[in-house]
């Protein structure tokens, strides 16, 4: 289980969110609301927040965009993971990996089946590097986006967090990039 070491300072890290929908504005964006309280009450910093369609394009269009933006350390998108016609975040997202976080799913899974039983497996929800950024493909609920800051992504992205945690990586993301070819 995850502790704080009193003894660390706290990061603030620069977090965008992406809503994808068709039928949401910023006034009904509840899991977009959800996600930026609890994002501010941690003390991070809001680096973008905004709402897309549900077209593979136009979500793919604004993670890049967020992911070249050297404010941003980590993307939260919400909606778009079930399994109707619409739901094309993962499509939109996957391919625009540079490592993938099979961990993650499994433990939100994990979270969410203790809150919703078995309807947990009708999400999709999917992480992974776009660069040296994080991003974190949510389902739109207000619910899963709250069960997946406050069991996952409260603690990775605290770099008081221990035993382990997202914030002390960062700097060694692009240690790949950085290497003397031999």
């Amino acid at each position: 289980m995850s502790r704080i070491d009193p003894d660390r300072a706290f990061v603030p890290l620069g977090i965008a969110v992406v809503t994808v929908s068709d039928t949401r504005d910023r006034a009904g964006d509840r899991s977009g609301d959800a996600l930026e309280e609890r994002i501010t009450a941690a003390g991070h910093r809001m680096a973008g927040r905004g709402i897309v369609r549900d077209e593979v394009a136009d979500i793919r269009a604004a993670v890049e965009a967020l992911a070249a933006d050297p404010a941003v350390d980590v993307i939260l998108t919400t909606g778009g993971t079930g399994f109707t016609g619409r739901d094309v975040t993962p499509e939109a997202v996957e391919p625009l990996f540079t490592k993938r976080m099979d961990g993650f799913s499994a433990v939100f899974h994990r979270i969410s089946f203790d809150k919703i039983g078995v309807s947990t497996i009708q999400s999709r929800a999917t992480a992974g590097l776009v660069g040296t950024t994080f991003l974190f493909a949510l389902p739109g609920s207000p619910g899963a986006c709250r069960d997946a800051w406050d069991g996952i992504l409260a603690h990775q992205l605290d770099y008081r967090a221990r035993p382990c945690n997202f914030v002390e990586i960062m700097p060694r993301l692009d240690e790949h990039l950085r290497r003397k070819p031999s």
